[in-house]
């Protein structure tokens, strides 16, 4: 068989795109986790700078958290200290964060979050999710365990931040048509 400048070419040129394709399909769930991460990453800023500054205060009843606090815990407990234990990366050095704070401070801290989340999960890798970590209270949990808790974490307070918006009479970003 013999081989010309075009087919050698164009085998050439095809190669990274294999290349990119195995490893989509050699990941599929810590590829599945960074997509619903970048989902709810969107999703979630959304809703925190749609709710207006002076409704950061705002909580249904007595016994929930307040606006502002939901967005503080993701920052703390949701996003740098999950994102942290599903990967395995040391959690970054944050300023302290309260419900009370400023809705730009707590926007800024929350991209923050996410942007750590989106850096320490793009190096989770399939073959890396039944590795043992510490978790809450020095539990052993694997990596794969500790990344759906994070998803659901997200999904979980998503949900409260588009219902606090509605009862707000705003409507969360997923609401919304698209432009």
């Amino acid at each position: 068989m013999r081989s010309t400048p075009g087919i050698t070419l164009l085998a050439l040129c095809t190669l990274p795109l294999t290349v990119v394709a195995l490893g989509h399909a050699q990941n599929p769930v810590s590829n599945g986790v960074r997509a619903i991460a970048q989902r709810q990453t969107k999703n979630i800023v959304d809703a925190a700078e749609e709710m207006p500054a002076d409704k950061y205060g705002y909580k249904p009843t007595p016994a929930q958290m307040s606006f502002g606090d939901v967005v503080a815990h993701l920052i703390r407990e949701g996003n740098n200290y999950l994102c942290s234990a599903a990967s395995g990366m040391k959690q970054p050095d944050a300023e302290k964060f309260a419900g009370t704070d400023p809705k730009d401070k707590l926007v800024a801290g929350l991209k923050a979050s996410f942007k750590f989340c989106e850096t320490v999960l793009a190096q989770i890798q399939d073959a890396q999710l039944g590795d043992s970590i510490d978790f809450f209270g020095g539990r052993k949990q694997t990596k794969g365990m500790a990344a759906l808790i994070t998803v659901a974490d997200w999904a979980d307070h998503y949900s409260q931040m588009a219902i606090y918006l509605r009862l707000n009479g705003l409507l969360p970003p997923t609401a919304k048509k698209a432009d």
